[in-house]
């Protein structure tokens, strides 16, 4: 039975460890096991068929998520090791921080969407601060001097603030495990990348190196971690995926109003 740390590390091979990751490489966060969550002060009921893995893919799923995993294991993880000896740490946190700090029209927008002002606020603050006095977001000012941490909005998240539901659980190739919802949100996610459309060519070389290699060289221990501790890898990647979904709804049903990321005010 794989324990709740090992969930987190398989959930960051599923989204770190497949090409492709670009605005969805999110770290997520630590995941109760649904009978645990306790909803207070909400109508809402949950019913126990919810905690199921909707996956009626999953024949399809499986071999993609096995396509996915081989190309980490015999192309990205060697070249990450390779990279994680060359590049020193700081310079990887040093790439992660400027791409991440480019990607801010897409955590702003999304939301200003959902009715989260002081997030947008804050992700413009941060955006000027580390473009000046972060060298161009090389170094994350915003957080280690004036304490303001980013948002985390994405358009697959926006859908659902309006009531869109998850759907079934998806895996593509290239790209880390989603839900339909996020899929179709991903889409939206990199037209919302400015690197897109101010250097198509040199914006994707960039974000591959940093959304695969770097990333990937970041959590080489993790990952390795995930695997060893793991018998059926494809279920329990997917299992971190979907109640880690959950256990996100699941906060919103327990402090209306509030984002679980930031802690702003949702619209009324």
């Amino acid at each position: 039975m794989v324990n709740r740390t090992s969930y987190v590390a398989l959930a960051l091979i599923a989204s770190f460890g497949t090409l492709g990751a670009g605005p969805l490489h999110t770290t997520l966060p630590n995941v109760q096991p649904l009978e645990e969550v306790v909803v207070t002060g909400a109508k809402l009921q949950l019913d126990p068929m919810e905690t199921e893995d909707y996956d009626p893919w999953e024949p399809f799923n499986e071999k993609m998520f096995n396509f996915n995993y081989k190309m980490d294991r015999h192309v990205l993880k060697p070249v990450a090791k390779v990279y994680d000896e060359i590049v020193l740490d700081g310079e990887k946190q040093a790439l992660h921080n400027a791409y991440d700090n480019v990607a801010m029209p897409r955590r702003f927008i999304n939301s200003l969407l959902q009715g989260k002002f002081k997030g947008a606020g804050r992700e413009l603050s941060r955006f000027v601060i580390n473009t000046t006095l972060g060298m161009g977001g090389l170094a994350d000012v915003a957080k280690y001097q004036f304490h303001l941490e980013k948002s985390d909005e994405t358009t697959g998240q926006t859908f659902g603030y309006y009531g869109a539901g998850p759907g079934p659980y998806l895996v593509l190739p290239f790209l880390p495990p989603l839900t339909v919802r996020d899929a179709v949100g991903y889409a939206f996610d990199v037209a919302l990348d400015p690197l897109s459309y101010a250097l198509p060519l040199a914006g994707s070389l960039g974000k591959t190196t940093d959304g695969i290699v770097n990333d990937r060289a970041m959590n080489l221990e993790k990952y390795q971690s995930g695997e060893e501790m793991t018998v059926d890898l494809y279920s329990a990647v997917r299992n971190a995926h979907l109640r880690a979904a959950n256990s996100r709804s699941r906060y919103r049903l327990s402090s209306p109003g509030v984002s679980p990321q930031t802690g702003d005010p949702a619209k009324k």
